[in-house]
């Protein structure tokens, strides 16, 4: 861990006094003080994982609906998802409604379950992304009129966050509502809901649903609009009695990476609130970028976007100074890369590997900062009463010594003086 780059509040200092399981103190004794988990959630998307969870169910339906990546083969997407593991602690996995449940009643709860599940095996928290969303709706909604359309959504709601409790405990739980009631490049069911409820009311009924569900659960809004009518919407929310956790803030850069001024200013204006701050979805890009004009991402359609030499230079740069703004303020408990891999999202290079899994700068960068920089791995020595002082970033950690270890965590407000059996 480097000490002077560390931001002091994520660090946890705590006296050890460490016996062997008859009680006796261990003195003088050099122990290895190792890190395995960060506190705080280093992310990105979890698409890819997907598949490797559910590679048995793939293998044998030669499923097309789960992958953009062609010729399945298993090696290669293994390849890819130990890489995932190896930066990352967090990932977001995709519930949106049409894909999630394309024939009504037969939602895909397996395979995301399957996913969610290697997640947890391997010391990664899942995100569900999103409860509500106008994009990527259920077509099969719009059979139905606005009263139905809503008991349903609530329904949903109901059922997913209940299915996965204890699995997955974090739900972006609406998506993008700034936009929702007046999103008229299609009609949908939920901007349909949205109209008749507004923002703050349609918000409320499904916050209501999930911590109904479940109570412990960690229950975002998140927008990519950051403008003053998103403020204003989360100020009336919690006027309202909504319980939210979280704030989530979408990135999608694009047209080009928005500098430390603009993310300072970003911070400032939602820190007021008091609540954690979770960048949900961030996108930096490593070729040429996305002209000025375009005003709705979606509408830039290319067949080839190629990364560049000079591209990832850039982007590894952006990123390390976008992480270490980020790592750097209190409020901020998360941050989400959107794609792994280049070709997700609009075929773009935002990735932080390449689309043959090659790692990019900004992958190496990244993990040079999360599994080094702010990292601890150490090696203690207890004093004469088998005590010993331990710092680190806050996370979780084993006490080595030897075959024998014991677990550690490391957390804000926890007990200073710890008994250690080893």
């Amino acid at each position: 861990m480097n000490i002077s780059t560390t931001p002091k509040h994520r660090i946890e200092e705590v006296v050890l006094h460490v016996t062997d399981k008859q009680g006796n103190p261990i003195k003088n004794k050099e122990l290895r003080f190792k890190q395995t988990n960060h506190k705080f959630l280093f992310g990105c998307g979890a698409f890819d994982i997907q598949l490797y969870a559910n590679k048995d169910e793939i293998e044998k339906k030669k499923s097309e609906d789960l992958t953009h990546m062609p010729n399945f083969d298993i090696n290669f997407v293994k390849d890819r998802v130990d890489k995932w593991f190896d930066v990352f602690n967090y990932g977001t996995l995709p519930f949106y409604w049409g894909f999630f449940e394309p024939k009504e009643g037969s939602p895909l709860t397996q395979d995301r379950m399957n996913t969610a599940k290697y997640m947890k095996e391997r010391g990664a928290v899942a995100k569900g992304h999103p409860l509500c969303w106008h994009t990527c709706c259920a077509d099969w909604l719009m059979d139905y009129d606005n009263d139905t359309i809503f008991k349903k959504q609530i329904e949903r709601i109901h059922r997913d966050v209940t299915d996965f409790k204890g699995t997955i405990d974090m739900w972006d739980v609406i998506n993008e509502v700034v936009i929702m009631p007046i999103f008229d490049k299609y009609d949908n069911a939920i901007t349909r809901i949205c109209k008749d409820k507004g923002r703050v009311g349609l918000v409320k009924e499904v916050f209501a649903a999930a911590k109904e569900s479940n109570p412990d659960g960690i229950f975002l809004i998140n927008d990519f609009n950051l403008s003053t009518n998103y403020e204003i919407l989360i100020d009336g929310c919690l006027n309202a009695g909504v319980p939210i956790n979280a704030i989530g803030l979408q990135t999608h850069q694009h047209q080009g990476y928005m500098g430390e001024e603009k993310l300072r200013e970003v911070l400032k204006r939602y820190e007021h609130f008091g609540l954690p701050l979770h960048f949900t979805e961030n996108t930096l890009i490593s070729g040429d970028l996305m002209p000025d004009y375009i005003v709705d991402l979606n509408d830039w359609q290319v067949d080839e976007w190629p990364s560049t030499p000079e591209g990832e230079a850039r982007q590894a740069k952006e990123w390390e100074e976008m992480y270490r703004i980020l790592y750097d303020h209190p409020l901020v408990e998360a941050v989400t890369g959107w794609d792994f891999a280049d070709g997700a999202w609009l075929n773009a290079p935002s990735g932080l590997i390449k689309k043959d899994n090659t790692l990019k700068p900004a992958y190496h960068k990244l993990k040079s900062m999360i599994k080094d920089e702010w990292w601890t791995d150490i090696t203690v020595k207890t004093d004469d009463n088998g005590n010993v002082l331990v710092s680190g970033v806050r996370g979780e950690y084993e006490l080595v010594d030897g075959d024998s270890v014991a677990n550690i965590t490391l957390s804000k407000g926890m007990e200073k003086n710890l008994h250690i059996e080893l």
